[in-house]
């Protein structure tokens, strides 16, 4: 199996887990179990950021450039409806 695939793999995986790790963060009824998960949560993102981080140097992860006039539009569209 191609490194590309494994490591695509393990991403979707390690972001799956970041999912759960913020479902039990917000679900969460006490201080401390809402601490174990925030802190998992922390742990899982920086690990997602490594895998995503290696997979961009070798070109197996491209993100696109957007134009700031673009992020501006749809910061203001999206602003506009939110109740006040």
């Amino acid at each position: 199996m191609e490194d590309r695939i494994i490591m695509g793999t393990i991403l979707t995986n390690v972001k799956s887990v970041c999912d759960l790790m913020m479902h039990g963060t917000i679900e969460s009824s006490t201080p401390d179990v809402h601490g174990v998960f925030s802190s998992a949560l922390g742990g899982c993102l920086e690990m997602q950021n490594k895998i995503y981080n290696k997979m961009q140097q070798k070109g197996w992860y491209e993100t696109q450039t957007v134009e700031k006039t673009k992020i501006d539009s749809a910061l203001q569209k999206y602003a506009q409806k939110q109740p006040v």
